[in-house]
């Protein structure tokens, strides 16, 4: 398989990279937290990491602030920066370093220190002190490090103060509420000014603005936090995704199940569902002396489809695809739009293969993404080898040997393919290794979409599955989970985002609006309309008792493709003013000839509209 991508960029990391980017950002959380402690002395301080775009810091006040405050805080971090304070590392034993937070009345960070203690049996952490001038004290913080030499190296005008948020204290809703200030940091003006303007950009094609303004998806109270309802034009994007990749695994061998919303709580506790992912299931339901769950994944349905026949090396491979239906406990602060949701739809599939046929299926699957990606306009992205944390093998099930094989049959793969990957330790699902893909939209955002694919050698054992072997034995089948999109519901947000509104025209869920200028053209305007309905065109019409001008408002408002404007010189020559209204031209062409391009750009499923 040739990679259809030229290129892949290698951004990003599972774990941080200590570099001056990383150091920069991590030294202004220091600066944010001393500003914050010299203005509100009383302040409880937390953790403070650096992260994608600059740093945050969470804060317990004793009194609200808010945004009338950043100018204050930003003042005085410049002051602090000026002083050109430096760092000092002290090694502490965790009994003086729990009496000494003991001492500054900073309860989170004895808490702290006694997880860190009880869960990780450290015996000593680090304080990280700043020095003033004369080499004094002024600041300190449980830290592990990665810092500048001197706040003197931080560019003043490169970091600013972004918003501010409520966190929950170890993200738990029944603990303290912390006020979480964000800062952007960057190595100067120029790029924190570029980082700004992206983000006033991306807010004006917010998928929770422009998902209302299109008609896309609604989120009522009254149904509850975290659970979109796609309203027609989003299911009409829905459709037309199912539809394509349904395409597409027909042409690939796939079959399809469906499978209930709910089973019992011990095909979860089968699987290990249950208790490696207890926080995010919902609560359990009792009905008639069993427990049922609502369904967190679709796996162990499949792997009973699986097992419900006797099966021969030639049924294999068997590749079962579903649109499930999956439910996640959210907290209710964490919940949001399309992209953070309890209830979403995945495209999920599940193969099950002799141990032969596994890298031939790891490249079909890596070539199905690839597709679909690329066709959407990606290519920009990153593959991560997600493996397990050797030092943490409590979070996961199955033997060493069987990660060992996983791990080693999808680097193989990519290896073969000559696709550059990053290393993510600890970044595994607690059943086994995959392969994450994380694409960059126009804004240079990066998410992550879909698992491609992850190879499973454990729940196959956990639910005692086999296959009749050539010379008669029974073995056991490998199995691997995979899905693409990620979940319909966060892949249609991000589209959203990333086409900026305007879809192709063949996922647009309006492809065209009909304008007739005044009354006397809607006789004409009708008889495009069942051109329009006959060759299977989505469209709405825009009657004159409007203005013209509204009326194209409310169509680039829409962002429907396609605006065809028609009055007299239209009707006299058999034509259409066809608007673009991602590219705000506007051309006169025939009837025929914009149904031959629009039918061809749907047909080949063109990122770009072929007319204006």
């Amino acid at each position: 398989m040739t990679p259809p991508f030229p290129a892949i960029l290698l951004p990003m990391n599972a774990a941080p990279i200590v570099d001056d980017l990383y150091k920069l950002r991590h030294s202004l959380a220091h600066v944010l937290a001393q500003a914050v402690l010299k203005l509100w002395p009383d302040t409880l301080i937390t953790i403070g990491p650096p992260i994608e775009t600059g740093c945050y810091y969470d804060f317990l006040f004793s009194e609200a602030i808010s945004e009338e405050d950043f100018g204050k805080i930003e003042k005085e971090m410049k002051k602090i920066i000026h002083q050109k304070q430096t760092f000092r590392c002290d090694t502490l034993n965790v009994a003086d370093a729990k009496k000494y937070w003991k001492t500054k009345k900073q309860r989170f960070k004895v808490e702290l220190i006694e997880d860190l203690a009880k869960n990780d049996g450290v015996e000593t952490v680090t304080h990280y002190a700043n020095l003033g001038p004369k080499g004094e004290e002024v600041f300190v913080d449980l830290c592990r490090g990665g810092h500048v030499e001197n706040f003197g190296e931080i560019p003043v005008d490169g970091f600013k103060i972004m918003s501010i948020a409520g966190a929950y204290w170890r993200g738990d809703e029944k603990r303290e509420q912390l006020t979480r200030i964000y800062l952007a940091a960057f190595p100067s003006k120029a790029e924190l000014d570029a980082h700004s303007k992206m983000l006033e950009e991306a807010a004006k094609v917010d998928h929770r603005r422009l998902g209302k303004d299109m008609g896309i998806f609604v989120i009522s109270e009254v149904v509850g936090p975290g659970l979109p309802m796609l309203a027609p034009n989003g299911a009409l994007i829905r459709q037309e995704l199912e539809g394509w990749i349904r395409e597409e695994l027909k042409r690939r061998g796939y079959s399809f199940a469906y499978t209930p919303h709910i089973g019992r709580a011990d095909l979860y506790k089968k699987s290990g569902h249950l208790s490696h992912f207890k926080d995010s299931i919902f609560p359990l339901m009792q009905a008639d002396d069993a427990e049922y769950v609502l369904k967190p994944m679709n796996c162990p349905h499949h792997v009973e489809i699986y097992k419900s026949d006797a099966r021969s090396y030639r049924d294999l491979p068997l590749r079962l695809a579903e649109f499930g239906t999956v439910y996640r406990y959210e907290k209710s602060g964490q919940v949001g739009g399309l992209t953070r949701v309890r209830g979403f739809t995945q495209d999920d599939a599940h193969l099950f293969m002799r141990p032969e046929q596994m890298e031939e299926e790891i490249e079909g699957i890596l070539d199905l993404a690839f597709t679909i990606y690329r066709t959407l306009g990606f290519n920009d992205f990153v593959l991560r080898l997600s493996r397990r944390d050797p030092q943490n093998m409590e979070k996961y099930i199955g033997t060493p040997e069987n990660w060992d094989k996983a791990e080693a049959a999808l680097k193989k793969v990519l290896e073969k393919l000559k696709l550059p990957f990053i290393d993510g330790v600890g970044e595994a699902a607690f059943y086994g290794p995959k392969i994450d893909l994380i694409v960059k939209d126009v804004f240079g955002r990066e998410w992550q979409l879909g698992t491609i694919p992850q190879v499973d050698y454990n729940m196959p054992e956990r639910f005692d599955i086999h296959y009749t072997d050539s010379d008669g034995t029974q073995k056991r089948p490998i199995m691997m989970h995979r899905a693409i999109f990620g979940s319909f519901e966060r892949f249609i947000g991000v589209l959203i985002e990333h086409f900026k509104g305007h879809f192709p025209l063949w996922l647009a869920p309006i492809q065209v609006a009909l304008i007739p200028v005044a009354e006397t053209h809607e006789g004409y305007a009708s008889e495009i309309a069942a051109t329009l309905k006959k060759e299977g065109m989505r469209f709405v019409t825009l009657p004159h008792t409007d203005s013209l001008g509204k009326r194209i408002r409310e169509g680039e408002t829409r962002r429907i493709p396609y605006l065809l404007v028609v009055g007299d010189k239209e009707m006299e020559a058999a034509s259409v003013a066809v608007r673009n209204v991602k590219t705000k031209k506007q051309v006169v062409v025939t009837m025929k000839e914009f149904m031959e391009k629009c039918l061809e750009d749907i047909g080949q499923r063109k990122l770009e509209a072929s007319i204006g």
